[in-house]
């Protein structure tokens, strides 16, 4: 069973050496994305989520 574990991390270690890690930049730009379409998103669903709100206030 130890030497199952040992097999496991030792694997880990492997995979992630040949991980192709972002530069900052490419990471900086990547979370301008998400953040801009989250934002994006959140007015969205404002403004549809008022919208209902008003209309089920106007029919009841």
């Amino acid at each position: 069973m130890k030497d199952k574990i040992i097999n496991f991390f030792e694997d880990i270690y492997k995979e992630m050496k040949k991980v192709s890690w972002p530069k900052k930049e490419e990471l900086i730009d990547s979370t301008k994305v998400v953040v801009i379409t989250m934002l994006i998103t959140s007015v969205i669903v404002y403004i549809i989520d008022k919208g209902i709100s008003e209309l089920l206030k106007a029919i009841f």
